[in-house]
């Protein structure tokens, strides 16, 4: 078998994911991505200090190196949806059986948390619009439980937040019942207007020349004297450790647009199409995720880099506002297309997440009711359930620690996914590849692999303590998840075209040929994130 027929789904059920959009629509729906820049660019600034900018040229680049990676696999299989998540555990899989469990649901896990996130911090611009800050409206809350032993300082409460952040989820499900065809129409206008001032807060400050020296250099991360007043650092162990975790997060929003092959199942000519979403996609966040940091920094200096506001991310869009000029009305009219640009975000998180749970389903690894469709062919289960974990998660009163710690699996997946890239050569070295990566390029993206896992070590724990450790639990809570479908639901026995698209059984020109390299790079991984969190923690 060279490469699966796309023409076999020519007569698909009308009760599957439909083949309606292209790679243009796929990049509207993965438009919202580059808004993920808003989620941790306060947090960023914060943590590393002046040198923020070079942390965030640093996660995108490493982002776009895998991505090519990424997109060689997910030629292989125009028949899959979930994306890099199906398309790593196919590689895995032969390898052991929770391998391709785990790397759905870390992919998942992280992919799902961004609805609460995006949503509680769009509730935030919300409640800023229309209130002041110290109105009873935003101050009110009912403290349900106290988390103090995960995190020092984090609740479980229910406020105004909690409630507008409901109404936009609720607003944003109800688009996506649709279906595709339907969701990358609405994110397509979306995306234009919540793109503008993205684009142009990045690219004013050029012109005007707004771009102080003095914020940007000496390129140092951030410190405190005596008075606890920020200062430059030095590039000592205290100064790796705080540009890493700064680092840690950002790869968290750099690497989202690989979201762009969750769709290949839905394209008209995937070979193709999956590609061209994928570079376009990235091309986007490169831009993106380059020029808005740096006028970010160049705005705010040091000092309003540090301000609990934009830590949060809360009063980041004043600061952008700024940037643009100022003004109450075009502070508004900025705050509102923000909005929209958060808002989109939260519909490609939730069109990528459902796609993976869904899929994971149909191989047999995650309950059998996330398998089901509508009629407009989208994963409603999938995305009920997505709804529901996540109003649980709004309760919670820190974001970035929820975050944090879904992104400690999402560097495990990232590591199987660029790992998958190699395997799948050793493994089906004659299939058909509409894009082949350059070697260097695939051994680049291998080396970032660890550098991702060394990052996880060294900065995780920056966001709370327990970071890491809950991170890994995460990771693993899909081992429990799979024991039930598959020896309780199943029987033991996976679904019956299950070995069939995983690639299991005898195939002419596959073969396990990886021996024990695939184990080995596993242990290089837990070696290398256990020696940096030892080294950090020492």
């Amino acid at each position: 078998m060279a490469v699966e027929d796309v023409g076999q789904y020519a007569g698909e059920s009308p009760h599957s994911l439909q083949r309606q959009i292209g790679w243009r629509d796929a990049f509207w729906v993965a438009s919202g991505v580059p808004a993920l820049v808003l989620f941790t660019m306060g947090g960023v600034a914060a943590t590393s200090g002046k040198a923020s900018w070079l942390v965030w040229v640093a996660a995108i680049t490493v982002a776009f190196i895998q991505a090519f990676t990424y997109a060689e696999i997910a030629g292989l299989f125009p028949g899959k949806s979930g994306g890099a998540a199906i398309h790593s555990a196919i590689a895995w899989s032969r390898y052991g059986k929770l391998f391709a469990p785990i790397a759905v649901w870390c992919n998942w896990s992280a992919w799902s948390v961004v609805l609460s996130i995006g949503a509680g911090l769009g509730a935030g611009y919300v409640l800023n619009l229309f209130f002041a800050p110290d109105a009873a409206i935003t101050s009110w809350q009912i403290v349900l439980a106290d988390l103090g032993w995960l995190k020092e300082g984090l609740t479980l409460r229910i406020n105004a937040t909690f409630i507008v952040a409901a109404t936009l989820l609720l607003g944003c499900f109800a688009i996506q019942r649709g279906g595709i065809l339907q969701s990358a129409r609405v994110t397509m206008l979306l995306g234009i207007a919540a793109l503008v001032p993205l684009i142009l807060i990045g690219i004013v400050p050029l012109f005007t020349g707004d771009m102080p020296r003095e914020n940007f250099l000496p390129l140092a991360p951030l410190a405190y004297d005596a008075a606890g007043r920020a200062v430059d650092g030095t590039w000592d162990k205290a100064g790796w450790i705080a540009v890493s975790g700064a680092l840690f997060v950002a790869l968290w929003s750099a690497n989202g647009f690989e979201t762009a092959a969750c769709y290949t199942r839905e394209f008209k000519d995937p070979a193709r199409d999956t590609f061209l979403a994928l570079m376009s996609s990235g091309l986007l966040c490169v831009g993106v995720f380059t020029l808005v940091p740096l006028a970010f920094q160049g705005s705010l200096g040091i000092e309003g880099m540090i301000a609990p506001g934009i830590r949060s991310g809360m009063d980041v869009g004043h600061v952008l506002a700024d940037i643009l000029g100022g003004g109450v009305v075009l502070e508004t009219i900025v705050a509102v297309l923000l909005i929209l640009a958060i808002l989109l975000c939260v519909m490609t998180a939730m069109s990528g997440a459902a796609r993976t749970s869904y899929q994971g389903s149909v191989e047999g690894w995650l309950p059998r009711y996330l398998s089901h469709v509508n009629k407009a062919g989208a994963p409603t289960n999938a995305m009920w359930t997505d709804l529901v974990l996540n109003l649980g998660l709004l309760l919670m009163s820190d974001y970035i620690f929820v975050l944090a710690a879904t992104n400690v699996s999402y560097m495990v997946f990232t590591f199987l996914y660029v790992n998958a890239g190699w395997i799948h050569r050793l493994d089906r070295p004659h299939w058909v590849r509409p894009y082949r990566v350059p070697k260097v390029l695939l051994i680049a993206g291998i080396l970032m692999s660890f550098v991702n896992m060394a990052v996880a070590g060294l900065g995780a724990n920056i966001w709370g303590q327990g970071t890491l450790l809950t991170g890994f639990i995460i990771a693993f809570l899909a081992v429990p998840f799979f024991i039930y479908r598959h020896y309780v639901q199943d029987k033991g026995i996976y679904p019956e075209n299950m070995a069939e698209d995983m690639h299991l059984g005898p195939e002419a020109g596959v073969a396990t040929r990886g021996g024990l390299l695939p184990y080995l790079a596993l242990a290089g991984a837990a070696a290398v994130t256990l020696a940096c969190h030892f080294w950090a923690s020492s």
